[in-house]
């Protein structure tokens, strides 16, 4: 049985766990993908009924707007891409869409974030659009920290396949295995 840890706020427990499951996939975020991946966290846990949602028609939804809306409807599509692929894929399998496609348009919500603002907040966005299967796998080892196993074999090896995922790889080849061929994820 794990050694419960409790720490001090809700922020501090989400840092703590999210460290933890760095070192388990041998990740290293940078303060600002830190931050970001903890106060998403955060906001999930104050708003668990957003799991519910249609992604695609909310992706949608955002090319018809402008401005700050759809900057908001954007970024809301991109965490929420973000957690149904690192902390709920097996949603996606009950919708009858690959983990895959989660990815891709999380990644692609960000990337139009990135185009959209000023350069400060571009490169938050472009840097999670770039480093998303990155948060994913960080994501899929806080729930393996928890003692659940996050994907089927079958589901990594298509995710694997699909992304690239250096922990997916793992999986499906073994826990020794180091890094996955053709793939270069920077941090």
């Amino acid at each position: 049985m794990q050694q419960l840890i409790l720490e001090p706020t809700p922020q501090a427990q989400w840092q703590a766990l999210v460290h933890d499951a760095q070192a388990l996939c041998d990740q290293r975020l940078d303060e600002t993908l830190e931050s970001y991946l903890v106060f998403l966290l955060m906001r999930f846990t104050d708003n668990p009924q957003s799991l519910s949602r249609i992604m695609a028609s909310d992706y949608l939804q955002s090319q018809a707007c402008s401005g700050e809306q759809r900057v908001g409807r954007l970024r809301d599509v991109g965490d929420h891409c973000l957690l149904f692929s690192g902390l709920f894929p097996q949603l996606a399998e009950r919708r009858l869409v690959r983990v895959g496609y989660f990815v891709d348009l999380g990644r692609s919500s960000y990337l139009q974030l990135s185009d959209l603002l000023d350069r400060s907040r571009a490169a938050v966005y472009g840097h999670l659009s770039a480093t998303f299967v990155v948060l994913m796998d960080i994501m899929h080892a806080m729930r393996e920290l928890g003692g659940q196993s996050v994907l089927t074999p079958l589901q990594a090896m298509d995710l694997w396949q699909d992304t690239g995922s250096h922990r997916c790889f793992r999986q499906v080849c073994g826990e020794r295995a180091i890094a996955s061929p053709g793939t270069s994820e920077t941090h």
